[in-house]
């Protein structure tokens, strides 16, 4: 017994330890994934971002390039001068040596397809400064006329466009003031463009570098309706993926704790076997030895006193039988369903609590309305009714109704007894917890005897509900299993 009872106590303090101290998994979970995937999404939306405005940088400057390399080619040809090699020898023709002794830079042709040349660059759309430079990075012609002459060193950008004989773009935001090229008709307002266009000779040298200074406004535009898309996008299948996670988890998690219910409804049903059974045996014998003596004394005693005596051993008759049915309730016995004249049982039950039922000063109302054979034991089924019965009247010491009704639900070939009481009534939480096992009001209870209602419920597919209203009753629905071939009767009880 001693063991038991320590058994019952670590139970109890494991539960109530869990329940201080339990590890919220889908909190976490929920948290942190939260945080992984906000962040991988924060992370995808920039690089996404950032290559689409590169590439759209990329290939603006480039078709800007092309644009500017194919009207000199068109005005190479449109000059009409024989062996004119290209476009840069307009602007440095001293640096030719061999193929040009036909060409004369005072020509009104090359004055002619220079101009037009240098004309088509001023007007280029959205452009905000257009520089020339020669091969000592001098400014040689610029559509802010100031520049012109101005010797500009420690460009990194113009070097390489001059070495690695290709454009070279970048872009900004803002103007740098240190940089002295940069004396803008108009200051941009949204990111501009920096293109430097090599012109090449025959030779491929680089003779000259075109610098654009440009504020592609519709090319600005595309790329913030992108940005838009883009963040969208990540938005929608960042929350989706965190949606979709998160109801796996949630379906596990739920899982996980009602494997964990029941893992420990076991474990309290296994200790409850144990201990009905330390109980039984520990109590038998000493009931044995009540009803004996009872009955000596019934045979030595006078007639007025038989009746108290008689009582006696009733009521030990009764408390050995409510042992061996708490020892048939055990969850290790397998249990073999039988049909049940539920109209007997209850009249049983209701006439083992006469004389409580008298000295508490209540009133009993049965009705059975319509009955069938229900799919029960006996045993376990008076010990059901005995345990709601008990604590009706407990919840009554000053008297009231106890109704009891049964109706067959042909439909659902189902019977419904509700046992009512017009008691204390219980509070929420009390209704909340009241099939709780060890959960008790009562001085002195165990709290196991709705528990073990729904257990014997539930093993025959039954099913238990409570309602109770505080200073109003308590009233408990049952509702059993109609047994095979059981024809519904009429009765009045």
């Amino acid at each position: 017994m001693r063991h038991l009872i320590e058994n019952i106590r670590i139970i109890s303090l494991f539960r109530a330890g869990r329940h201080h101290s339990r590890f919220s998994f889908l909190r976490w979970f929920s948290l942190l994934s939260a945080l992984l995937i906000a962040a991988v999404a924060i992370g995808v939306g920039a690089i996404t971002t950032q290559f689409l405005r590169n590439e759209s940088i990329d290939r603006d400057s480039m078709l800007s390039a092309q644009f500017i390399q194919s009207i000199a080619e068109v005005e190479v040809v449109h000059a009409g001068i024989p062996l004119l090699p290209t476009i840069g020898e307009f602007f440095f023709p001293a640096l030719h040596y061999k193929y040009l002794e036909s060409f004369e830079v005072a020509d009104v042709r090359v004055k002619k397809a220079r101009n037009e040349f240098l004309d088509h660059i001023s007007h280029l759309p959205d452009l905000l400064l257009a520089n020339i430079y020669s091969n000592d990075r001098a400014i040689v012609w610029s559509t802010n006329p100031e520049l012109i002459g101005k010797k500009i060193v420690d460009n990194n950008e113009l070097d390489d466009a001059f070495n690695l004989r290709r454009y070279v773009a970048s872009s900004h935001y803002n103007v740098d003031e240190h940089r002295s090229e940069q004396q803008f008709h108009w200051l941009p307002k949204d990111l501009y463009i920096e293109n430097y266009i090599p012109l090449l000779d025959i030779n491929n040298n680089v003779l000259a570098v075109v610098e654009i200074y440009k504020e592609p406004r519709d090319l600005n535009a595309r790329i913030q309706r992108g940005y838009v898309l883009i963040w969208q996008a990540v938005a929608l299948g960042g929350g989706l993926m965190y949606l979709g996670l998160f109801w796996i988890v949630y379906r596990a998690s739920v899982q996980l704790a009602s494997q964990q219910q029941q893992l420990i409804a076991n474990e309290t049903f296994v200790v409850l076997g144990e201990m009905s059974s330390a109980i039984a045996h520990s109590l038998r014998n000493p009931l044995a030895s009540i009803r004996s003596s009872a009955e000596l004394s019934l045979e030595l005693s006078e007639q007025p006193i038989h009746k108290n005596i008689n009582d006696i051993i009733n009521q030990v008759d009764r408390m050995s039988q409510w042992i061996r049915e708490l020892l048939v309730s055990s969850p290790s016995l397998a249990g073999e369903s039988e049909a049940v004249d539920p109209v007997i049982v209850i009249r049983e039950a209701v006439l083992a609590f006469e004389t409580q039922i008298h000295n508490s000063n209540i009133k009993v109302e049965c009705e059975i309305k319509q009955f069938s054979l229900v799919i029960s034991r006996r045993t376990l089924l008076t010990q059901v009714l005995n345990s709601l019965i008990a604590n009706a009247i407990e919840a009554m010491p000053d008297g009231g109704l106890l109704r009891i009704v049964a109706e067959q639900d042909v439909s659902q070939r189902c019977l419904n007894v509700t046992i009512s009481d017009t008691g204390k009534g219980m509070t929420k939480r009390q209704e909340m917890m009241a099939f709780k096992p060890f959960y008790t009001t009562k001085q002195g209870g165990v709290g196991i005897g709705l528990m073990l209602v729904k257990r014997l419920m539930e093993r025959f597919d039954g099913q238990v509900e409570l309602s109770s209203c505080e200073q109003k009753g308590t009233k408990v629905s049952l509702r059993f299993k109609v047994a095979t071939g059981g024809k519904p009767w009429s009765t009045a009880y």
